[in-house]
């Protein structure tokens, strides 16, 4: 069910809201969270679907914040989704015209759930520093995603000189798989000191930046970047031990080739993450991710500097 509220208020927002789930048959328990979506008219559409799909493990209140134009008069334009158009959420969308674009978070505050955690996802563009942004400093988790940002690597390098432990970027999300492997492999006789590290990668993806990072801090090794083409994403990772090298190498973004001394060559499925796949884990954990604090903090200036593969 969807209801339009063209240049409303939040109080009558708050009233529709009530009586769409009445007449959709939806109820409000079960909802464990309030994800708060900050995006832009253009990418709107695909950050609501990827948080309608979240929202089927992790049943939420979406509110969904597009910032408009800031010329002209003050303008709040709603849309309430329940039911099924939107998955296992409650979705109410807020478009801003005028001086009201730079008051998000007021008009959201009326909106949240009572006695449930807040969730912050800025889907395009980082902002600066999230933990001050108005909106961010309500939540009790912020989620960036510097892939998004029209330069990744330095809105890689701002969030490390504002990160806080409730801060996270998808870009850390999207290899949590190839660190579970890593790590696994080394949990594994001969237990043998990590010399030196090589990550290969997208050199338009921030993930590669921060696997490296994660090596230096978690190994205290060097570790060198190779850049490779730009949409090539994660592409290998190589620790050098005494007793010879660990290696994942994963070209075609669905399989990765795991070879180690001793052992036979492996294929893993190893398929690049979506972003459903990367919200989904971040809303499962709501408490402060230190490890990501210290690997933006401790980690990123342990790194060489990168040299194209």
């Amino acid at each position: 069910m969807i209801v339009d509220l063209p240049n409303t208020t939040t109080n009558e927002i708050s009233k529709r809201l009530v009586e769409a789930r009445s007449e959709s048959g939806a109820v409000a328990q079960g909802r464990v969270l309030t994800l708060i979506l900050v995006t832009d008219e253009s990418g709107s559409d695909d950050a609501i679907g990827t948080a309608n799909d979240a929202s089927r493990e992790h049943p939420s209140r979406v509110l969904v914040i597009v910032r408009g134009s800031t010329d002209g008069d003050s303008r709040l334009d709603a849309q309430i989704r329940v039911g099924g158009d939107a998955g296992a959420a409650e979705v109410v969308v807020l478009r801003l015209f005028g001086e009201l674009a730079n008051h998000g978070s007021a008009l959201v505050t009326p909106l949240l759930l009572p006695d449930a955690p807040v969730v912050v996802w800025w889907a395009g563009e980082p902002p600066a520093d999230p933990v001050n942004e108005r909106i961010g400093t309500m939540a009790t988790r912020r989620i960036v995603d510097s892939s998004k940002a029209a330069d990744p690597r330095a809105a890689l390098s701002r969030l490390a000189s504002v990160t806080a432990p409730g801060t996270t970027d998808l870009s850390w999300s999207r290899i949590t798989r190839w660190r579970a492997l890593l790590a696994a492999a080394l949990d594994q006789p001969p237990y043998e000191e990590v010399t030196s590290a090589v990550v290969r990668g997208a050199q338009d993806k921030p993930s590669v930046e921060l696997m490296a990072a994660w090596l230096a801090y978690a190994l205290e090794c060097p570790v060198t970047i190779e850049h490779t083409e730009a949409g090539t994403g994660m592409v290998g990772v190589t620790l050098t031990r005494a007793s010879g090298d660990i290696s994942i190498v994963r070209e075609d973004g669905t399989v990765a080739t795991m070879t180690q001394p001793g052992q036979p060559v492996r294929r893993v499925a190893l398929h690049r993450r979506t972003d459903v796949d990367c919200l989904i884990e971040e809303l499962r954990r709501l408490e402060e991710d230190e490890l990501f604090s210290d690997v933006l903090t401790k980690g990123m200036p342990r790194l060489k500097g990168a040299v194209p593969a």
